[in-house]
Order: C-alpha cells, then sequence, then structure tokens
C-alpha cells in the first residue's frame, strides 16, 4: 500500500476536479448563513417565535460539526470518494425535506440531516485541494479555495433575502437541487481516488468517543445560544449544562488521546505537534469567529438601527465579497512571489483596519457607506485566511491530510458558533455601559438637553398639551439615547475585532514557510 501512495500520480487537470470540489463547498458554505434572513418568515410559518427559529440554524451547525471529525473514519470504512458521493446525496436530499417542511419538528429533522451531509463536504474537499494540486500551485488552488469558503458564507444573507422576498424561503433549500445533481455527475468522472484513501478493512467505530463529542457539542450550542438570555452563569441551568459540555469535552480529548495509539480514535490529535498546523489552526479559529460573527451582526445592526429590509441588509455584504473575490486573484500571484508570511501579515493588517473602519460609523450613513469597510474587510479576511490555511497544513503528508482537514474544520464550527455568541453578548453589555454613561446628560441640569426638549415639545404641542407633548419629547430623546447606545455596542465590537486580529500577527512569524524554501531552491 506505501509504495502504491507514493508511486500514485492523479491523472485528471486539478483544475477540473476544483470544479466539483468547489461547487459542494459553496453549497455547504452558502447554507451556514442563507436562512439568516429568512427566520422571521418561518418562524411566522410554523407559527414560532423568533428565538425558537434560531434553532434552524444551531442544527445544522450542530449536526455538521459532530460528523466533522468522522470525516476520516467514514473514509476509510467505505472509502472516501465514495462517503464525499453520499455526503453530497444526503445534501441534495435533505435539502428538498427542508423545501417542503410544514413544522417546526420536520424543519429541524431536515436541517440536521442536512447537517450530515454536509458535515462530509468540506473536510474532504479541503483534503482534496491538498493532494492533487503540486505544491508549486498550491497557493492559487488555496486561493479559490478561499474564495468559496469565505465569500459563500458572506453572499449566503444576501441571496437568502432575495430569494425570500422575491418568491418564499422553501426555495433557499430548492436552489441546492440543480447544483447538488450537477456536483454528483462532476465529482464521479473527475474526483480520482488514490490508493490512502480507498475503503479500508478492520475498520472500528469509536462509540464512546463519538457519544461525548455529541454530548460536548450539543450542549454547547445551547449554551452559547441561550447563555446571553439567561445571563450567563447567573443561571443554575447555565452552569449545570457548561460543566456537562466541559467533562464531555475533557472525555471526547482522553479517549482520542488513548485510541489513537491504536488507531481507532475518530480524529488523531498527534498533528497538533506540527507546529504548523496548532498555530495556523488556532488563528484560523479567531479569524472564524470573526468571519462568521461580522457577518451576522452587520446585518442585524443595519436592520434594527436603520430600518433595513432583509434585503437591503443582506446586500451590503455584497461588497465584501467583491474584495473576497479581488483579494483571492491577488493571493496566489502575492504568494508565490513574496511567500505566505508576508501575504498573510498584510491581511491581518487590512483586516483590522476594516475593523476600525466599521468602528467610525454611525446612524447617518448610507448603504453606501458601508461598502469601502466591508470591501477592505472581505480583502483582509481572505489574505489572511487563504494564507493561514495553506501554511497549516503544507507540512503535512498527503495520507494525513483527511484527518487534519476534519480536526481543523471541527474546532473552525466551534469557534464559529462561540464567536457569534461571544458578539452578541459584547454588543448588549456595552451597549448598556454606554446608555449608563449617557443617560445621567438627561438632566434639567444639561442646558442643551433642557433647550432639545423645549423645541421638541413646541413641535408637538401643537396637537396635545403642554404636559403631554414635554413627555412625548422626552421618550424621543430617551428612544435617541437608546439607539446610540446600540450603535456603541456596535462599534465597540468591531474595535475589539481589530485588537484580536492584531494579536494574531506575530505567531505568522513561528510558522515554517515552504513555498519560500521552494522559491530559493529554484533560484
Amino acid at each position: 500500500m506505501e509504495t502504491a501512495a507514493l508511486e500514485w500520480k492523479f491523472k485528471i487537470n486539478p483544475w477540473i476536479t476544483m470544479i466539483p470540489v468547489m461547487l459542494s463547498i459553496f453549497m455547504f458554505a452558502l447554507d451556514e448563513t442563507i436562512s439568516n434572513v429568512a427566520l422571521p418568515y418561518m418562524a411566522g410559518t410554523f407559527s414560532v417565535s423568533q428565538n425558537e427559529s434560531t434553532w434552524i440554524i444551531t442544527s445544522y451547525l450542530v449536526a455538521s460539526g459532530v460528523i466533522i471529525p468522522m470525516v476520516d473514519f467514514f473514509s476509510k470504512l467505505i472509502g472516501r470518494k465514495q462517503y464525499f458521493t453520499l455526503s453530497i446525496i444526503i445534501f441534495t436530499v435533505a435539502s428538498i425535506m427542508c423545501g417542503f417542511a410544514n413544522s417546526m419538528p420536520m424543519m429541524l429533522i431536515s436541517r440536521i440531516i442536512q447537517g450530515i451531509g454536509g458535515g462530509g463536504i468540506m473536510p474532504i474537499a479541503q483534503a482534496v485541494i491538498f493532494e492533487i494540486f503540486p505544491k508549486e500551485k498550491l497557493p492559487q488552488a488555496m486561493a479559490v479555495f478561499g474564495l468559496g469558503v469565505i465569500m459563500a458564507p458572506i453572499l449566503g444573507p444576501s441571496v437568502g433575502g432575495w430569494i425570500t422576498e422575491n418568491w418564499s424561503w422553501p426555495f433557499i433549500y430548492f436552489i441546492n437541487i440543480p447544483f447538488g445533481i450537477l456536483c454528483l455527475y462532476l465529482t464521479k468522472q473527475y474526483v480520482e481516488e488514490p490508493p490512502y484513501s480507498r475503503k479500508q478493512s478492520n475498520v472500528k467505530m469509536d462509540f464512546s468517543g463519538f457519544f461525548f463529542l455529541a454530548v460536548w457539542l450539543l450542549s454547547l450550542q445551547v449554551v452559547l445560544d441561550k447563555g446571553n438570555d439567561a445571563d450567563w452563569f447567573g443561571s443554575a441551568w447555565i452552569c449545570q449544562l457548561f460543566t456537562i459540555s466541559m467533562v464531555s469535552f475533557i472525555a471526547f480529548i482522553c479517549i482520542q488521546r488513548k485510541k489513537s495509539k491504536t488507531g481507532d480514535s475518530l480524529i488523531n490529535l498527534s498533528i497538533f505537534r506540527n507546529h504548523n498546523f496548532l498555530i495556523g489552526t488556532a488563528g484560523q479559529i479567531v479569524l472564524m469567529m470573526i468571519l462568521m460573527s461580522s457577518a451576522a451582526i452587520l446585518p442585524s445592526m443595519l436592520q434594527s438601527l436603520l430600518g433595513y429590509t432583509a434585503f437591503l441588509s443582506g446586500l451590503s455584504m455584497l461588497p465584501r465579497g467583491l474584495g473576497c473575490f479581488v483579494a483571492s486573484f491577488l493571493s496566489g500571484i502575492l504568494v508565490v512571489k513574496f511567500g505566505i508570511k508576508p501575504i498573510c501579515t498584510i491581511g491581518l493588517i487590512i483586516l483590522a483596519i476594516g475593523g476600525l473602519l466599521f468602528g467610525q460609523i454611525n446612524t447617518n450613513i448610507a448603504l453606501t457607506n458601508i461598502a469601502f469597510p466591508n470591501f477592505v474587510f472581505g480583502m483582509g479576511m481572505v489574505l489572511s485566511m487563504v494564507t493561514l490555511a495553506n501554511i497549516s497544513c503544507s507540512t503535512l503528508p498527503n495520507e494525513a491530510q483527511t484527518n487534519a482537514s476534519g480536526v481543523q474544520n471541527l474546532f473552525k464550527n466551534v469557534g464559529a458558533a462561540i464567536g457569534t455568541s461571544i458578539a452578541a453578548t459584547m454588543i448588549a453589555r456595552f451597549s448598556q455601559a454606554h446608555q449608563m454613561m449617557m443617560v445621567g446628560s438627561l438632566s434639567e441640569t444639561n442646558q442643551v438637553f433642557s433647550e432639545r426638549i423645549q423645541t421638541i415639545s413646541s413641535s408637538f404641542m401643537t396637537t396635545v398639551d403642554h404636559v403631554t407633548a414635554y413627555h412625548m419629547a422626552q421618550a424621543q430623546i430617551y428612544g435617541l439615547l437608546r439607539q446610540q447606545a446600540a450603535l456603541w455596542g456596535y462599534v465597540e465590537t468591531f474595535r475589539y475585532y481589530a485588537v484580536a486580529v492584531i494579536l494574531i500577527v506575530p505567531f505568522i512569524y513561528f510558522l515554517n514557510d515552504t513555498t519560500r524554501k521552494q522559491k530559493k531552491n529554484k533560484v
């Protein structure tokens, strides 16, 4: 088997193989966010609250998160190409089920099945890309990969908003059907299966590892979803559930470490001994936290503070997609010329600048004022995340890529969930703090406040009496104060994004840049 693996050569042009691989990635990543703006419509259809409707997103993320670490096991059990094909079939069929769902339980079951299918797509696709391209062409391939991984969640809200407003919400799932069928056909034709990824005998299922993994992720997701509403650790049941989550996580890690010695574990944690993989994965977790949380809070800010529709708030993300596209084109060229570490550093700095630009916005902005910060944000995200993904797995052997991508995507999924929850909490707490600071100015001793009250009261006195006009003026000013406090919650959060990104920069120079070495060797 080892000799065959060493002699194996991919016969199909890797750029042709990239077509079904990228198509599958785009479908999976798009469905992470395409439901966001359609939740109010689905909540109305199923007669549930807005809060309960968030489980439509959560169920998908938890199901895919549980499956991702099992990708290496299923690949060995039935063969990687067969499992990739099966994942596409499950995802497509589940999309049909989601579109036809007529109750909340049916929708949740459909989304869980869709997550089970989608969970096998991303790790295998990433592993295939690392295998089919030679090292010198990998930067260009990873640039295209990053375009799909990052751009799809960004386009999700705008695509979902447009489809929901012009057709109806079931079509956000029905659009997967033709692409799923096309992807299935192209996969069978153009995705090859090397000897080391074929079906293996005597593969054992790690049932105990799977159990603790499922308990860990499910309980953690509930804590993250409901923690802010329940005052986090001020709530007894949140503390209990968090304890269950942490105990399950520790048990899962211990079981994986023990069973990895015999090769029976779901994931092989020994790859964290590779410092490129360790640092690169940690950096990607932080970036995924920022990517997914910013994609959630920006449309929310535009809808709640500025009164934008679901479609317009989703449309605001398109400049970020354009930034991603430009950066993907530049990344493939610049990495080959200058190496990964300088381009990654530049990308992180650009991303931090994007966060600071968002930290300057106010309630008088138009949709066009969001465009430039979003464009900068998108450029920085692709330049940094794509290069980190490239360098994190560049020193691993091909036979370790499936396991590595599974482990990496598991922790990135967890990071995305944590990041979104932290962002929601930061916005709420910062808003409260700024409201407390500003409310002291609403006093009769403040000349500006008194003059404003008199002006607004005068405008109301044409229709109501003096006392009522005075109270209406106070209510209006208090409403403006709350709006400004909420705005500051978003502004502070974006500024903290910039700080978090800058903290990654020093660690980049501990990485081993193989592309730079290859360039020196050629010279």
